[in-house]
Parts: structure tokens; C-alpha cells; sequence
């Protein structure tokens, strides 16, 4: 979710806490000379090559500035092939990503907002030319499945969401608006590969554009808990909201879905969790972090689990790496249920946020290695 970058960036300036968000991102070693070399600043975005042959492309990205960086790959209309989130100042990351002949730009974003200091660049051919893993094949087909269940499965949770907001039903509204978000957070950047959906429907309110009108769940949320009412506009932004989600709903299954791109999706989602949920910026107003957290990391699982096969015979190590520690994220999540959900994230302290942010992070640093070890060949 787009919308907590500012929010973040001052929350995480001092050095110590940019390396502690740095997830996948380590100290820059010079390594993968055969890689497109993206030096990020805070004025600049520097790129090895503007042209480079379709197929699996490799960024070694060096954030040279002084401010959390984000670097993303996207092809035109700003459709999101790639992206790693949280590059602290001095430090390396590495993003593999699997792209057809055409145009893309690729953009830094120092801050970690705006649209971000862009190049263009120009994949060549006919893209790979080796015959892909058939188990990679059914685990692209699998996923494709998945993310068009949580889409179908979502929309009956909305519109029960909607309808008592409609009805001018607080309570029943209140009681509503986690559920009918849980499948798009399993499958956010799915949703947000569009480029024009998620500022409709997931945006904050300090993450507008000049002039862009605030719509979609979290205007929501803050009347139905700060403001505590239900206004004639808030009816009629819960018909946009339907809407919205209905044309999601019609569009995930069409998504450019590949390995590469299945496993920096499910990297990007626990980046949700670390610079969204455990924050509690997420939902500011009703502090139902706790079951977003989990969607992102039940989201991210899945992705893991259908491309496990390949990984196993890959890169073992990893395989056996990443099983112990979603176990574990999954066993200190579980530890703050409350009936059939999760306790108010604004009644978790300071330590155990803490806690929960080191276990994300232990979780997000090998997670970074998944892309690189779909693509593995012997």
C-alpha cells in the first residue's frame, strides 16, 4: 500500500533504523558484474545499460544518497514488474525479474515517495529461449488460480462491508472492514501491478497526489472510527468502492504473472508488513494491523509453497531457511489472537512491535533470495 512512505521515511530516518527496515538490502560488494548496475542518490538514478536483452534481467542497485531508497522496474502505464522497497543509504540490493521485448522505465525514488527520478530503458529479442521448468509452468498457473479466488471470494465481504455503510450501520460496518480486505492484502501486488487500482481503493490520506480525491477503504475507515459517523458521502464512496474492487475483480486474472515476478511479489508483501502493519500506519484509525499483517504473510507463503519445488532442488539451504522462519512469524503472530481475530494493534507495546519487526525482517532477508533461485540453472 503506496500510501505510507512519508510517514515512514520519518519514522526510520536515523541511521540505526534505516538498517534495521534494510530487509533484503546488505553492505554493496561489488558483485554481479554481469548485472545492470542502478546507482541511486538523492538527486539521481544512474543505469549500467538503457538497452539489455529481454528475458531474465538481473539490477544490482547501490543507494549512494542519504535517504531510503526504492527502486522499481515498470512497464508502460506504470504496471509493476519489479520493485525492492527500503535500500538504505550506502547499502546493495539485488532484484531478478523476468521481462518481454519493449519499452520500461526504471525508477529511484530517495524518501521513498513520488513518482520517483526515472530512466528509460529498452529490452531487445525475442525475450528467453530456453525451455522454462514445467513445474514453474503449474506454479504460475496455481497462483493465477489463487489470486482469482481471493479476488471472487472478497467481493461478497465487500459488499457486506458496503451494504452497512450504506444502511448508516456503524457497528455492523466496523465489524465488516477487516474481513473484506484480507484477500487483497494476500495478493496486494497483484492488484497494484496495475498501476491504477490501489490509489483508488488502498490509499492513505498522506499519500495523495496533488489534487487526487481521497476514496476507497481508509477514507472509510477514518469516518466509521474518528470520525465516528456515517455521512451521505461516505454512502457514495462505498458505492465506488464496490465498483472499484469489482473492476479488480474482473481484471487480476489477465495479470502478467511469471516466476520471478510470483517471488518479488511475495518479497513486496512482507515490505508491507514491515513498513505498514508494524508500524500501525496501516490502519491508523482502526488498529487492524494484526489481521493485514497476516493476510501479507499468508499471501507471501503461498507464492513460496507453489515455487518450493524448484527452490528445494535449487538452493536447498534456502528452502530449509525460509520454511523455520515463516514457521516462526507465523507462531509469534498467533500468539495475539482474540477469538476469531486479532487484539487491537494500539494495545500491542513498544517491545513486542519490536519483536515483531525483527522477525519480519529475519523472515524478508532470505525471502529477497527467492527470484534468483526460481531462475537457478544446472
Amino acid at each position: 500500500m503506496r500510501a505510507l512512505r512519508s510517514s515512514v521515511v520519518t519514522a526510520v530516518a536515523a541511521a540505526a533504523a534505516l538498517a534495521a527496515v534494510a530487509g533484503c538490502a546488505e553492505k554493496s560488494d561489488g558483485k554481479g558484474s554481469d548485472a545492470i548496475k542502478v546507482t541511486a542518490s538523492d538527486d539521481a538514478c544512474e543505469v549500467s545499460a538503457k538497452s539489455f536483452p529481454a528475458g531474465h534481467v538481473n539490477l544490482s542497485v547501490d543507494n549512494e544518497g542519504s535517504k531510503v531508497t526504492e527502486v522499481y522496474l515498470y512497464a508502460p502505464g506504470d504496471r509493476i514488474v519489479a520493485e525492492r522497497e527500503n535500500i538504505g543509504p550506502k547499502l546493495h540490493a539485488s532484484i531478478t525479474a523476468e521481462v518481454k521485448p519493449g519499452t520500461y522505465e526504471i525508477a529511484c525514488k530517495p524518501g521513498m515517495k513520488g513518482d520517483g527520478i526515472r530512466q528509460k530503458v529498452t529490452a531487445t529479442g525475442k525475450g528467453a529461449t530456453a525451455k522454462r521448468d514445467p513445474r514453474l509452468d503449474a506454479a504460475v498457473a496455481a497462483y493465477r488460480t489463487y489470486v482469482q479466488e481471493q479476488a471472487d471470494e472478497s467481493m461478497p465481504l465487500v459488499k457486506k462491508f458496503t451494504d452497512a455503510i450504506e444502511k448508516g450501520d456503524l457497528k455492523a460496518a466496523k465489524k465488516a472492514y477487516a474481513p473484506s480486505r484480507v484477500g487483497w492484502e494476500r495478493t496486494e501486488p497483484v492488484a497494484e501491478s496495475f498501476g491504477d487500482i490501489d490509489p483508488k481503493v488502498d490509499l492513505r490520506e498522506d499519500g495523495l497526489a496533488k489534487g487526487q480525491k481521497w476514496t476507497g477503504w481508509h477514507r472509510l475507515e477514518k469516518s466509521l472510527w474518528h470520525d465516528g459517523k456515517i455521512t451521505a458521502a461516505d454512502k457514495e464512496l462505498a458505492k465506488q468502492l464496490t465498483k472499484d474492487l469489482e473492476d479488480w475483480r474482473k481484471r487480476v486474472g489477465t495479470a502478467d504473472l511469471t516466476p520471478t515476478g510470483m517471488a518479488n511479489g511475495a518479497k513486496e508483501l512482507l515490505d508491507e508488513v514491515q513498513t505498514g502493519k508494524v508500524t500501525g500506519e496501516e490502519e491508523r484509525y482502526s488498529h487492524t494491523d494484526l489481521v493485514d499483517f497476516e493476510g501479507n504473510v499468508e499471501g507471501a507463503e503461498k507464492a513460496y509453497t507453489l515455487l518450493r519445488p524448484v527452490v528445494v532442488e535449487n538452493d536447498k539451504a534456502l528452502a530449509t531457511d525460509l520454511d523455520k522462519r515463516f514457521a516462526a512469524v507465523k507462531k509469534l503472530l498467533d500468539g495475539y489472537r482474540e477469538g476469531d481475530g486479532f487484539v487491537s494493534y494500539d494495545t500491542v507495546g513498544k517491545t513486542d512491535r519490536k519483536k515483531l519487526s525483527d522477525t519480519v525482517n529475519s523472515l524478508a532477508e532470505p525471502l529477497s533470495k527467492l527470484a534468483a533461485a526460481v531462475v537457478v540453472t544446472k
